[in-house]
């Protein structure tokens, strides 16, 4: 017979760091008084890239949707242990981070994976950086190109990535096989199912923003880490006392 145990048996919980739903918090209406603000990263260095191409077709629909919107060029970003992280391309692209409330990420697929160029922005990104968190809370849609048939692959792991930096990762994404076939000479996308889900992703990036908006830093709170937080402080303060 499986014992019972009463709601209140729970030794291993610290009930301090514990804390109940706040509704308060998590409906509280957005008073934001600025555009939403999107990071835009891409993923080569080409210049015919049809990495940036996407971006640059998805970041027109962002901004008819109200957003402001930033596009990071990584030429000229040095490889991670190549330089010091004070260097200009290094300290623009954690300013930007920071600024943005939601990011797109852009890749094309290189060996079934992502493209070094675009792998190379995230991993400047630290997950915390000065006690504060330069990607955690933010909105984040994935797109990728492809040099041939339709794949998956560079989408799937830029969302294990994403939620490896504590983003809130949106459920749709975009995938444009041969993306050579897919653009005009002068850089627009052509119309076309693949451009209309760029779109339908662009559309669910903003909702989702503007659902979280004010609201990001309260869903991205941990108990793990409040804990945490309550041991260090009594650590420093039982250090102080000896």
């Amino acid at each position: 017979m499986q014992e019972e145990h009463p709601e209140n048996d729970m030794p291993a919980l610290d009930t301090a760091s514990f804390q109940p739903i706040d509704q308060q918090r998590l409906f509280a209406g957005d008073t934001s008084d600025h555009p939403p603000r999107v990071l835009m990263l891409y993923g080569s260095l080409r210049d015919r890239s049809y990495s940036r191409l996407l971006t640059e077709e998805a970041a027109r629909i962002l901004q008819a949707y109200g957003a402001e919107v930033r596009i990071f060029n990584p030429e000229g970003l040095p490889v991670v242990g190549g330089a010091d992280e004070s260097h200009p391309k290094v300290q623009e692209l954690r300013e930007l981070s920071f600024w943005s409330e939601a990011q797109v990420w852009c890749s094309p697929e290189r060996h079934g994976a992502m493209s070094s160029v675009f792998k190379m922005q995230i991993d400047w990104l630290p997950l915390s950086l000065g006690g504060m968190r330069p990607t955690q809370g933010r909105v984040l849609a994935l797109m990728q190109v492809c040099g041939g048939s339709q794949s998956f692959n560079t989408v799937n792991q830029m969302r294990i990535l994403g939620r490896w930096m504590r983003m809130v990762t949106i459920p749709n994404q975009s995938s444009v096989p041969k993306a050579f076939n897919e653009f005009e000479d002068n850089g627009r996308m052509k119309p076309s199912p693949f451009y209309n889900r760029m779109v339908d992703v662009m559309e669910e990036l903003m909702k989702f923003t503007l659902l979280l908006r004010g609201r990001s830093g309260y869903m991205t709170e941990r108990y793990s880490e409040r804990v945490e937080s309550a041991e260090a402080l009594s650590k420093r303060v039982n250090q102080k006392a000896l």
